[in-house]
């Protein structure tokens, strides 16, 4: 499968190091299956931190990443497991959360979820208004690469 990183320089190599932390699904390497919304994302930091909007591609062997006993998530929807998951990665603390997955895919939580899960944390909403609040949003997807035996799994075309 073809998988795209946005970016405001093309990806020779991936460096889990340069990841930025409390992110959706924690530290690490961000990939889409939508073309698209790797452009949208290369725009933005482009128009961030300088340089030009760049899209690398790669393909992607989930396949024998899951027959060799990687340890993947998969988040089918934004569910309360889902929204427990990101909220634990995003949150801001003295001790970054840390999961012992390899590969995390699942959808994106935007700045209006952020919003949500805020009001979560003040204990102004539950969880169920959280999840209820997600049902009709059109959601894009991430694939998350979090250790560099996963990486094994992901060729720069």
């Amino acid at each position: 499968m073809r998988l795209y990183h946005g970016s405001n320089q093309p990806i020779h190599s991936i460096d889990l190091a340069k990841g930025k932390p409390f992110k959706d699904f924690g530290k690490g390497f961000y990939t889409t299956h939508l073309s698209e919304q790797a452009v949208y994302w290369s725009r933005r930091i482009a128009d961030r931190f300088g340089g030009d909007p760049f899209v690398t591609v790669f393909e992607f062997n989930l396949e024998r990443a899951t027959a060799d006993g990687l340890n993947i998530k998969v988040f089918e929807q934004p569910d309360k497991e889902w929204a427990l998951f990101v909220m634990a990665n995003r949150k801001v603390s003295d001790v970054e959360f840390r999961h012992d997955y390899d590969i995390v895919i699942g959808p994106v939580a935007d700045d209006n979820m952020a919003r949500l899960f805020g009001l979560y944390d003040m204990e102004i909403i539950d969880l169920d208004a959280v999840v209820s609040g997600l049902v009709y949003k059109n959601l894009n997807s991430q694939y998350f690469f979090a250790t560099e035996k996963s990486l094994n799994y992901l060729t720069i075309l």
